[in-house]
């Protein structure tokens, strides 16, 4: 799965975090894919925001980026941050507005009057939620649930609560063709939180699952440029080293990419017979586990399970067979040499 997006200026505020979305020519679709796009497209034609939840890898960003594009609407995108405030998605004063007025009506009468406001500046949410953007939060669940409150009432009653120092513009209300992409990972602990069961009901969750070989070689054969006969025995090696679980950060899909990158941008032999290309593989693949003096054991036994595998997976290349001409020379050639003199 892939996707990609390209900068535009909607003619909408705050411009430079608007884009809009293109899906790829050379997107890969299967049954699963396709599956997926038609749900997610049915749920949020039908009014829902969506949310694709799965592990690192997956294409969970770019299944987002995907939908959004087949959408055909302005993109604005978010990414979950721990510092993330409410004024970061809504908006803010920044500065002031000076205002000076002199009043000379009556020559002999000067009468000036000064006065200064804060200026309002909307942020992203509050810009897509007045033009009817879709909004991309990736990786969600990294900001605080007090951050993503604010979302409440903009999913459930079409109304998004500005803070109280935007006198002028207490609540605006909610563009009807506004959407919110979620993305986030429920594998990883550090820096992520849970997410509010209130926010989670009021979205629909598909799950994102690991992609399937078929998908998996048509992705890296597409991204690197490697032809698929030579594809699909690294994405197998590295599904099966995947299978092992001798790692600290599993294997995914990007790492079959790198290395078919690798093996087509340098033109090598994917084969156990290169010491180049399995130096890469141990590079790209080595490094899921941990570095340190206490870990060196596993990490030589796990070069062991590497390089095995890479000899199942990308074997020698079999020796080639003569030529009709050879084999036909062969046994004549042998058959003078065994001739005594007349």
């Amino acid at each position: 799965m892939n996707s990609i997006s390209r900068a535009a200026n909607s003619g909408g505020p705050d411009t430079l975090t608007t884009m809009m979305p293109e899906a790829r020519k050379d997107f890969v679709q299967t049954d699963s894919v396709k599956s997926v796009s038609r749900r997610a497209l049915a749920y949020i034609n039908a009014g829902y925001s969506v949310h694709f939840r799965g592990p690192a890898g997956t294409g969970k960003t770019t299944m987002a980026m995907h939908t959004a594009a087949l959408l055909g609407r302005p993109v604005v995108m978010i990414t979950g941050d721990e510092e993330m405030v409410t004024s970061n998605l809504v908006g803010a004063e920044s500065g002031y507005n000076y205002r000076k007025v002199t009043d000379n009506y009556i020559h002999t009468v000067s009468k000036v009057e000064e006065s200064s406001d804060r200026s309002w500046n909307d942020h992203r949410l509050t810009t897509a939620c007045r033009e009817g953007y879709t909004l991309i939060y990736d990786e969600f669940t990294r900001s605080r649930a007090e951050a993503n409150n604010v979302l409440l009432s903009v999913l459930e009653e079409g109304i998004l609560v500005l803070p109280a120092q935007n006198r002028g513009e207490p609540f605006i209300k909610v563009h009807p063709d506004f959407r919110v992409i979620f993305t986030s990972n429920p594998q990883e602990y550090a820096g992520v939180h849970d997410a509010q069961d209130a926010l989670s009901d009021r979205i629909v969750t598909i799950d994102i699952g690991a992609a399937d070989r078929e998908l998996e070689v048509s992705i890296a054969s597409s991204r690197s440029g490697l032809e698929v006969a030579k594809t699909a025995p690294i994405v197998d090696m590295v599904r099966a080293f995947r299978d092992t679980g001798e790692y600290d950060q599993t294997p995914t899909l990007r790492a079959c990419i790198m290395i078919c990158r690798m093996v087509a941008n340098e033109k090598l032999n994917p084969t156990i017979d290169d010491s180049y290309f399995v130096q890469i593989c141990l590079d790209v693949l080595g490094s899921k586990s941990m570095f340190g003096a206490k870990e060196q054991g596993k990490r030589t036994q796990q070069e062991k399970l590497l390089l095995d595998n890479l000899s199942h997976h990308c074997p020698s290349p079999p020796p080639s067979k003569p030529s009709a001409k050879e084999a036909e020379a062969k046994p004549r050639s042998i058959q003078a040499t065994s001739r005594g003199p007349a």
